[in-house]
């Protein structure tokens, strides 16, 4: 991290400015969308952004990715370790104490949760959804996911909503943050069907894909043989055509945002709203591959917001 936004934020103490650089560097690898919207923060906003992204980083890899011989309850069992020492950090524990005892991750994270007051019980519902990822492998409606979505969700935009700031009450911008965090990640489903099936998951409700005569086995066959199936293709072009009604909603709470931090979200709205962009693009082949947003739309989305963002910045600090 640079020594810009770390002395910007007020990081001072050494080890905790080592905590929040591995935040940074954890945040650049796997989250390449955010990381690029991140940019368009003021600098003093960033070391919280990425303290926040890299716990749930931490947290979503011990459910994600566990070892090749850990047994589900090993599984588990390290999971609630993550609780418990994410606990511990938020309990008061110093956070030159954790990075002490190699907690890097929590010690950004305890941080910046008392610099901006976030509320605990968001952390918890997170980690409740990271638990039900253990257990739990497909949801028959959408009515049986909001639950989980709402903590691996919707409770990320409520917890950078207080790092971004807001131009009224934040209870105003709660609804719309909660939103676009519950589109970005319906959107993951979309383009990562196939993987999550790879794990066993099923997160887009089999409800919606029954209508369209889809089920898993369906599913597995076109993940399997790399063959496309026309009631897939219908089935996702209704999914993705009610997650775009998710990101118009979400969009109207753009406004309520800190004029500093509008530019990011706009983009980070418009970068992962293009993810839907290039499923339909791809006529919904989203099992044999996985699409991505290309580098050339990203610079041509972000850097003429990062041009108004650093314009915006300055003429503040003039006026200031």
């Amino acid at each position: 991290m640079s020594t810009t936004e770390l002395d910007a934020a007020g990081i001072t103490d050494p080890a905790l400015r080592d905590a929040y650089t591995q935040c940074r560097a954890l945040n650049a690898v796997h989250g390449r969308t955010y990381f690029l919207a991140t940019r368009l923060l003021a600098p003093a906003q960033r070391p919280a952004i990425h303290a926040l992204y890299g716990f749930a980083r931490m947290a979503d890899d011990v459910v994600d990715d566990p070892d090749a011989d850990a047994s589900p309850a090993a599984v588990a069992a390290r999971l609630e370790e993550v609780r418990a020492r994410m606990r511990r950090g938020l309990a008061g524990t110093d956070p030159r104490t954790l990075v002490t005892e190699g907690e890097p991750v929590v010690a950004a994270l305890a941080d910046t949760v008392a610099r901006f007051g976030i509320e605990h019980r968001h952390l918890e519902d997170f980690m409740d959804s990271m638990a039900m990822d253990l257990t739990v492998t497909d949801y028959p409606t959408f009515d049986d996911l909001a639950g989980y979505v709402h903590g691996s969700a919707a409770v990320i935009g409520l917890q950078v909503l207080p790092v971004l700031g807001t131009v009224g009450p934040r209870a105003e911008a709660e609804p719309y943050a909660a939103d676009l965090g519950v589109a970005f990640q319906v959107t993951n489903f979309l383009r990562d069907v196939g993987e999550d099936l790879d794990r066993g998951r099923v997160y887009l409700p089999t409800a919606e894909l029954a209508a369209f005569g889809v089920d898993r086995d369906l599913l597995a066959w076109c993940r399997t043989t790399g063959r496309t199936d026309p009631r897939v293709r219908r089935a996702l072009a209704h999914l993705v055509a009610r997650t775009r009604a998710v990101y118009r909603r979400a969009e109207r709470g753009i406004a309520l945002l800190h004029p500093v931090s509008r530019p990011c979200v706009r983009t980070a709205h418009v970068l992962y709203g293009g993810i839907l962009d290039e499923i339909v693009d791809a006529d919904y082949d989203v099992l044999r591959r996985r699409v991505a947003v290309g580098n050339g739309r990203r610079a041509a989305v972000a850097l003429p917001r990062l041009a108004h963002a650093v314009g915006t910045r300055w003429r503040r600090r003039l006026a200031a």
